[in-house]
């Protein structure tokens, strides 16, 4: 009687997990491995080439303009995270403290824009930040500026809105581990006379590391992989690496190119966030050590 049982206590949790690996066996690794044989043909159509080759790639790091657009794409990403960070933990923080109650309704209204269309969202964007927009009408109204500003394609304005769609994402990850930490040790802190500063910064922020990390990583891949925002934000002044592959792949239809392009990012991406993380954990134990001792 034991084997039937222990056979049938594997055997359920394989079949219920079937269908959900059968889709991404289908929908996610063989249309990846397709991109990833399409990166090593040597033409610029995929119905054009065969065999093998890495010329799409030695053209992406033998041309200055690449790298640059590759530089900048994971500057702009650290920076909106970092913003994203900023912003996210004190939000994070409070609606940790709240009841479950008001929690609610306020997590409600951080994770509304997230069920809006991205594009609706980018759109909403151009009106406010327009040469005719909200912003530059109350400029002109109260004095401040005499002639509109030109605040859409530009850098700034395209981290302002990667920085406004991804902002939930910080949040809820803050959020998620703040709720775990339990009260009574910043009330301690407090009884063994430390401030609200020393206790945030020696009890808060260390346990909630795994949710900064998480919401870093998360805000930093989301950021870098962008082509909608880069694209109708920042026009054709504000390069980044996600619009050029969206660019290579849909209108010019070069897809080894675009699919070079894609696994460059996602190989890069994944090395600098995991340079990120041992950095982080480094310290960690560095500093765990240090107050061990």
């Amino acid at each position: 009687m034991e084997e039937p049982l222990a056979s049938r206590r594997v055997l359920t949790p394989a079949l219920l997990l079937a269908p959900m690996i059968l889709l991404l066996v289908i929908f996610l690794i063989v249309p990846t491995f397709g991109l990833l044989r399409a990166s090593f043909l040597s033409e610029s159509h995929l119905l054009d080439g065969s065999g093998f080759s890495l010329k799409q790639y030695i053209r992406f790091f033998s041309d200055s303009y690449y790298a640059s657009v590759l530089f900048e794409t994971f500057v702009d990403g650290i920076i909106v995270s970092l913003v994203c960070l900023a912003i996210g933990f004190p939000t994070g923080y409070s609606l940790a403290r709240l009841s479950p109650l008001a929690r609610r309704w306020r997590i409600i209204i951080v994770i509304m824009p997230l069920t809006l269309s991205l594009v609706v969202i980018v759109f909403g964007w151009l009106i406010i930040l327009g040469r005719n927009g909200v912003i530059n009408a109350l400029l002109l109204s109260s004095g401040i500026a005499s002639s509109p500003k030109q605040l859409l394609f530009s850098r700034p304005a395209v981290i302002t809105v990667l920085v406004q769609q991804f902002l939930p994402f910080m949040i809820l990850s803050v959020m998620s581990v703040v709720t775990q930490i339990d009260p009574v040790l910043e009330h301690a802190a407090a009884n063994l006379r430390a401030n609200r500063f020393a206790t945030f910064r020696k009890v808060v922020i260390p346990l909630a590391l795994p949710g900064i990390f998480a919401g870093f990583n998360l805000v930093f891949v989301l950021s870098i992989s962008a082509f909608i925002t880069p694209r109708l934000i920042g026009g054709n002044r504000v390069a980044m690496l996600g619009s050029l592959i969206y660019e290579r792949i849909m209108a010019e239809l070069n897809w080894p190119s675009g699919a070079a392009m894609a696994f460059i990012l996602l190989v890069s991406g994944l090395g600098v966030t995991a340079a990120l993380n041992a950095l982080a954990a480094s310290r960690l134990v560095t500093k765990g050590g240090r107050y061990a001792r």
